[in-house]
């Protein structure tokens, strides 16, 4: 089943919040011959972009909204009970997102995913502040700091936190990971405040994770900043 199907079959119950009908659907694309992980990555995550694009263009209600997201919610959680859980890469990543519902779950999906990938998942969501996120980072010394589903407000925090991290040489093998939210949204944008990596899909960030674990952003990729510290 592709994901076009999936996306077709789901989306109606999920914007009516049809709750038993969605989980029965589900079920069913699974009983097919479908993985969970699959599901997810075909099916969940851009029904998820697919409503929260929707929504951002005054296309879908509130109402629709809150229902879709908490409904997703439940069906993502179900899904990630199924995971095959693969062996332990004895990495670390810790993760956090933009404040909202919806940045949560697409944070929830990735941190799900990544995980049953094999790597050892911390799972912070959104409204921490980026103090916090900062000491904890140099407290803890995971191996990747994840920043998935940010907001636009959340950019120039990020940036200042990819600087002061560099500076200080707080945690110097920390890999540095951006995607998602404002980042699919601005092209660009990941490589000029100094990301080491960075992804638009839950696939294709943990594709790069397992492929390159030594990137490190260079001096001359960062753009964001270098004007404003040339003329300081």
């Amino acid at each position: 089943m592709d994901s076009e199907l999936i996306v077709e079959q789901l989306f109606p119950q999920l914007i009516t919040g049809n709750r038993a009908t969605a989980r029965a659907t589900a079920e069913q694309i699974i009983a097919t011959g479908v993985s969970p992980e699959t599901l997810t990555h075909e099916g969940y995550w851009p029904l998820l972009d697919m409503i929260n694009t929707l929504h951002r263009n005054d296309q879908l209600t509130s109402l629709a909204h809150h229902y879709s997201t908490r409904l997703l919610r439940s069906m993502v959680d179900q899904a990630q009970a199924l995971y095959t859980q693969k062996e332990r890469r004895n990495r670390r990543v810790m993760l956090f997102c933009a404040e909202t519902e919806a940045d949560d779950l697409a944070a929830q999906i990735v941190a799900d995913l990544v995980e049953a990938d094999g790597y050892e998942m911390f799972f912070g969501g959104g409204g921490v502040a980026w103090d916090e996120v900062m000491q904890e980072a140099s407290e803890q010394k995971p191996d990747v700091l994840l920043l998935f589903s940010s907001s636009g407000r959340d950019a120039p925090h990020i940036r200042v936190l990819i600087d002061t991290i560099r500076e200080i040489g707080s945690c110097p093998d920390m890999q540095i990971v951006v995607g998602g939210g404002i980042f699919n949204r601005a092209d660009g944008l990941a490589e000029e405040i100094g990301a080491d990596l960075w992804a638009t899909t839950p696939g294709e960030l943990i594709t790069k994770l397992n492929d390159e674990p030594a990137r490190r952003a260079t001096a001359e990729q960062r753009t964001v900043g270098q004007q404003r510290s040339q003329a300081a």
